[in-house]
């Protein structure tokens, strides 16, 4: 024992440390004494871990990754292939600051670095290769005040013969026109009208330079512009202040001349040419003195040249149009340049009180001259309300087909209804396809027929199971005469079952009780196209409560012949006569190869796909992980594999005049960079190289892949990132996330987030593991917890993971299994919950507040995965319900939840966090006010990356406790607490 005397030090060996204590007058207890060497322990603690860090940096020269990389790591922003396929260009850059913009020779790989401004922007090569152009938005400076004026846009402009670049202050948008490549347009930015200020017109400078001589030439006063394919013609419209002036004009840009084919004391709008660029329209826009709305007709042009032939639509002379309507929006030609087809709408007299939707079923009588206050009623007034208000009042009707949220959050698009119509120019007919019965009708491919479906007789009770039917008819264009021909076809609640039409516009495909089926709109009749078909185009993957989903449907061949569906695993084209089908893939179900999307990589895509021609398709194998890119040959069985690796590939493109194609591939470790190849993929050439600074810093080691088995005894997988620097042999401490399926991002790379558990965490020698789970109907969570245990076993099993040392985390639904989880096991060290679903019976009948809906149709539905409601299902809600299980719960856990959050309510964080509290388990929640379902804020993002990096390494780690979870934060330290928060 040491007899202290005042002003004096010793030094005491506690627990292997040594710690200083002084002594002082006058002299404190015990518990100080102890309290002040356990700080001074862990202080030594946090040192010694600070040193082993840079020791063990110094000695692979590498650093660990920090928040502070997430603002500097940087993205590719933009590719572009020359039609010749000789030039590549792309924008990389981070979140903030200047951008590079790259021009490559993909020859020599001679590279030109330009300044790439901020964000994201044009890239455009001409269509002869000789010229390369692109938008530059010139940087905010970092910590500007808003508002804060910055420098104009400006295009560059780069001769790719001889590197010389012209740049052009003050322009935006730009344009070349066309495969003639001898002119580029570039509208001039203008200064925005003052605050309240309404824009006097909205046409603008816009600059035509020609480029063999530079020579510009400004157009004034341009709304709107187009170039033909060929580049032989501009269309400008103008709109000049007092609509003096206002008009189309027709440029040919060969000799110059400029032609006035339209004009008049009137806006003109929506300029939209036709598929080949032959013909076009616009609407012209005039006051209509009884209508708030203006009065719209539509103009179309053909025979293009000094006089076109112009064709006049102005529904004022049509007594077959409906009133109190007019037309709205843009306009287009039919494909037999016979016909205009557009939308019209209810037109509110001046002075008029708009009529209560339906579904309000107001009673009360609205007196126009009553200044437009709904609602009120003749008598006296009561409770001493002055005179003229109203109460704030909702009524919510057991028989309103929506949630009154629901309504309000759509109010604007029920406010204005648009309709489809079409006016026949050579009949001098109109005909209105949709209407109050049938809101949702189009024309198809050629305009021989229209198509539409109706789900209003459906409604209702799909905002409370789940399931929407849709009923589709067959529509006469030329006579608006409807025929049924397709009834109750099932989807979600969130949109009506698709009737996709044929590019030769007599056919339709539909999807009815496990079967495909083509509707034959000339014959009235219908055929079921895959009951001939060997396989099944059941999703038995899917274990939502819907019965027999749809496998992927990827459209029509071009002639109308076949559809093109998937079973899941190949693609099929299947005759739309019903004789059967054949699997143009062969080897997907064998194999285990799931062959995804079909694309042609036509410089002019057209509807439908061209069988005589090669189609490419995206490959992925389900239980290797690995991707690959394949060529379907005609007349030749199977796919010609073109890319197959431990990898993923992506964002793939040709040169428009040329075998040259550009796409992306991706690791764990290697960012997802682009890559130039000829045509048999081979020898592929690296052509960018976002972040060479990764080599400087600790990263994941690479993935392994696990399986293990779940629900009813699936095969499932998971994706184990390792951490830096890792040494087979030895275990780590692992960060399990969850959601559903996710091994499917095995090689996904991730860059430095604050919103995301990946390479910050594998950087500091955490493992992550992402396993697969599966649902048993009316068992969500006990199902969650029949995949995520076994799934730790043969994570434990893999030599990897240490079971000592494993924390949980999930948001959203993730964030309810984990919630879930921590009342079924105590295997997990820590866990944290982020906008949790805790109480199922609550839950199911509360407010999905960001769409305005019940979660009633959700739990039933979709991702609940219950077939009814808990009166029910009472045992089964309770079973799988957090809540009612909290008193299992032992292991530390923190819980995110945000006051405005939308999607999963404010009150279901409350009450876990209450209940727990109550029983006094280890629980802090985090509210970040104001905020939604996830956090937007940067400095809420920051501030809760710090804190879940706190708590994984105090619990996994053996770091010191941080105080707001050892002590928490009283409401009237919170700023102070605030200020001493470490920064990233």
């Amino acid at each position: 024992m040491f007899l202290l005397r005042r002003g004096l030090a010793a030094l005491v060996l506690v627990g292997g440390f040594v710690a200083v204590i002084r002594a002082e007058d006058p002299p404190k207890t015990r518990e100080q004494q102890a309290a002040e060497i356990e700080k001074q322990i862990a202080e030594l603690k946090k040192k010694l871990d600070d040193l082993k860090a840079k020791s063990a940096s110094t000695g692979t020269g590498k650093k660990p990754l920090t928040l502070a990389e997430a603002e500097t790591w940087r993205s590719v922003r933009g590719v572009a292939l020359s039609p010749d396929g000789k030039w590549f260009a792309h924008r990389v850059g981070a979140n903030e600051g200047e951008a590079d913009l790259i021009l490559r020779n993909t020859a020599d790989g001679k590279e030109t670095k330009f300044s790439g401004g901020q964000g994201f922007g044009a890239l455009l090569f001409s269509l002869d290769s000789k010229w390369f152009a692109f938008t530059y938005a010139s940087v905010t400076p970092k910590g500007a005040a808003p508002g804060t004026t910055r420098p104009k846009a400006k295009v560059v402009l780069v001769n790719l013969a001889n590197g010389e670049k012209t740049e052009i202050e003050g322009a935006a948008s730009l344009r070349f026109n066309g495969e003639a490549a001898t002119h580029i347009v570039f509208r001039k930015v203008t200064d925005p009208p003052g605050p309240g200020a309404a824009p006097a017109h909205s046409g603008s400078d816009l600059v035509l330079r020609e480029l063999a001589t530079g020579t510009d030439l400004v157009l004034g006063n341009v709304a709107d512009f187009e170039f033909d394919k060929a580049g032989a013609w501009l269309i400008t419209v103008i709109d000049a202040a007092g609509q003096l002036g206002n008009g189309v004009h027709l440029r040919d840009m060969k000799t110059g001349a400029v032609h006035l084919i339209e004009s008049g004391k009137a806006a003109y709008r929506g300029l939209s040419w036709n598929e080949d660029t032959t013909a076009f329209t616009v609407t012209k826009v005039t006051d209509d003195p009884g209508y708030e709305a203006k009065w719209i007709s539509v103009i179309g042009f053909t025979d293009l040249g000094a006089k076109p032939t112009k064709t006049t639509y102005d529904p004022k002379d049509d007594k077959d149009f409906p009133k109190d309507m007019g037309i709205t929006g843009s306009a287009s030609w039919t494909d037999a340049l016979d016909g205009f087809s557009f939308n019209i709408t209810a037109r509110k007299k001046k002075g008029e009180v708009a009529p209560a939707p339906k579904e309000m079923k107001t009673e009360a009588k609205v007196d126009p001259k009553d200044d437009g206050k709904k609602g009120k009623k003749a008598g006296p007034t009561t409770g001493g309300a002055s005179d003229g208000a109203k109460p704030d009042l909702v009524v919510w009707h057991w028989k309103d087909d929506r949630l009154q949220p629901m309504q309000e959050k759509q109010a604007g698009t029920d406010r204005v209804v648009n309709y489809s119509a079409v006016y026949w120019t050579k009949d001098k007919k109109f005909v209105r396809l949709a209407t109050d019965e049938l809101k949702q009708a189009g024309l198809v491919a050629k305009q021989k027929y229209a198509i539409g479906r109706d789900s209003k007789p459906y409604e209702y009770m799909s905002y409370l199971n789940g399931k929407l039917y849709t009923d589709v008819y067959v529509i006469d264009p030329k006579t608006g005469t409807k025929t049924k021909a397709a009834e109750k076809l099932a989807s979600l609640f969130f949109g009506g079952a698709s009737a996709s039409p044929s590019p030769v516009g007599t056919h339709f495909l539909y999807y009815k009780d496990g079967h495909y089926h083509v509707y034959d709109m000339t014959a009235g009749k219908g055929t079921n196209v895959t009951e001939k078909v060997g396989t099944s185009f059941v999703d038995t993957d899917d274990d939502h409560n819907f019965d027999k989903p749809a496998t992927p449907a990827f459209g029509w061949s071009r002639d109308g012949k076949f559809v093109l569906l998937s079973d899941g695993w190949d693609i099929w084209r299947v005759s739309v006569d019903g004789s059967g089908g054949t699997s143009l893939t062969e080897n997907g179900k064998k194999d285990g190869i799931r062959y995804r999307g079909l694309n042609q990589f036509e410089a002019e895509p057209k509807p439908g796909v061209d069988l005589t021609r090669p189609v490419y398709t995206a490959m992925y194998g389900e239980w290797t992980k690995k991707d690959g890119f394949a060529r379907i040959d005609p007349s030749k069985p199977g796919a010609n594999v073109l890319l197959w690796g431990d990898c993923a590939y992506g964002v793939q493109a040709k040169a428009r005049k040329a075998d040259t194609f550009v796409f992306s591939r991706q690791t764990s470790v290697d960012y997802p960079d682009f890559y130039i190849a000829d045509a048999t993929f081979k020898n592929a050439k690296k052509v960018t190289d976002a972040n060479p600074q990764q080599k400087d810093y600790k990263w994941s080691a690479g993935t392994k892949l696990i399986e293990y088995k779940g629900v009813g005894g699936m095969k499932l997988q998971g994706a184990l990132f390792l951490p830096a620097d890792y040494e087979p042999g030895k275990k780590y401490p692992t960060i399990v996330y969850i959601y559903e399926k996710l091994s499917q991002n095995m090689h996904r790379y991730q860059p430095p987030s604050a919103g995301a558990i990946g390479s910050i965490y594998t950087s500091a020698g955490y493992a992550v593991l992402m396993p697969d789970i599966t649902y048993r109907l009316n068992d969500p969570g006990v199902s969650a917890a029949e995949c995520i245990l076994p799934a730790l076993d043969a994570a434990v099993a893999s030599g990897v993971v240490d079971g000592d040392k494993i924390a949980l985390h999930g948001h959203s639904w993730g964030g309810y299994q984990t919630a879930f989880m921590v009342t079924q096991t105590n295997r997990f060290k820590c866990a944290i919950a982020g906008a949790a679903l805790t109480d199922l019976v609550s839950m199911y009948s509360s407010v999905y507040w960001n769409v305005g809906m019940a979660n009633q149709p959700i739990f039933e539905s979709s991702q609940g995965r219950f077939t009814a409601g808990y009166w029910d299902l009472q045992e089964a809600y309770i079973r799988n319900s957090p809540v009612y299980h909290a008193k299992n719960v032992n292991t530390p856990l923190l819980l995110l939840h945000n006051d405005k959050d939308g999607a999963v309510d404010f009150t279901q964080g409350v009450e876990y966090y209450n209940t727990l509290r109550r029983l006094q388990k280890p629980v802090v929640m985090l509210q970040y006010r104001g905020e939604n379902h996830g956090l937007v804020k940067p400095e809420n993002r920051t501030d809760y990356a710090i804190r879940m990096r706190e708590f994984f390494d105090h619990h996994l780690m053996g770091k010191p406790a941080p105080d707001w979870w050892a002590e928490g934060v009283p409401h009237l330290k919170m700023e102070d607490h605030l200020k001493a928060r470490p920064k990233p």
